[in-house]
């Protein structure tokens, strides 16, 4: 049997290394201020309420994304497939043009949204915190829709996908 490690204050590689551990999906965050449209890919992608419906993303201080979402208001999520790994790695890379080579729909508040994504959704941000070295948005679903398919997974800075256990789908109790 061998020993687990010993606690330690994690500094920002450790906190990465250990969090790295959870399994995450992939969704690419767009928004548009004035004339120019913004997007980035994030794993920080939470369901808050259902009654209204509310997500939370969470940004990197200082991305131009982030700024511009503080702007604009709004902001608009593709959760992504497991076939979409290329779209998920040209909306990581910092610069670039991002909107140039890609299929998008348009949202009803005016976004882009990555064609051919599991979900998608319309969020008017209600609320607003900076929380240590990230700026964290509450947005209110305007509209959403999804469609079945494979997730694109993110687990310890690698690409992959979901495979169930084949289990009956859990019933939530609300």
């Amino acid at each position: 049997m061998s020993l687990a490690p010993a606690f330690t204050i994690p500094d920002a590689m450790g906190m990465r290394r250990a969090m790295g551990r959870f399994l995450t999906g992939v969704a690419v965050v767009t928004t548009q201020h004035e004339d120019e449209q913004y997007g980035m890919t994030i794993s920080s992608l939470t369901s808050i309420s259902l009654e209204p419906p509310i997500l939370m993303i969470s940004l990197n201080f200082g991305t131009r994304t982030g700024e511009a979402l503080m702007e604009s208001g709004k902001f608009a999520v593709s959760i992504l497939g497991a076939k979409q790994e290329s779209v998920a790695r040209r909306f990581a890379v910092r610069g670039g043009d991002r909107f140039g080579d890609g299929d998008f729909d348009i949202t009803d508040n005016g976004l882009p949204v990555i064609k051919g994504a599991l979900a998608q959704a319309d969020c008017t941000v209600v609320q607003q915190y900076d929380v240590g070295d990230h700026q964290v948005f509450f947005g209110q679903v305007t509209t959403c829709r999804d469609r079945d398919g494979e997730v694109l997974a993110f687990k310890a800075g690698r690409f992959g996908s979901f495979s169930d256990f084949g289990h009956a789908e859990i019933p939530w109790m609300f």
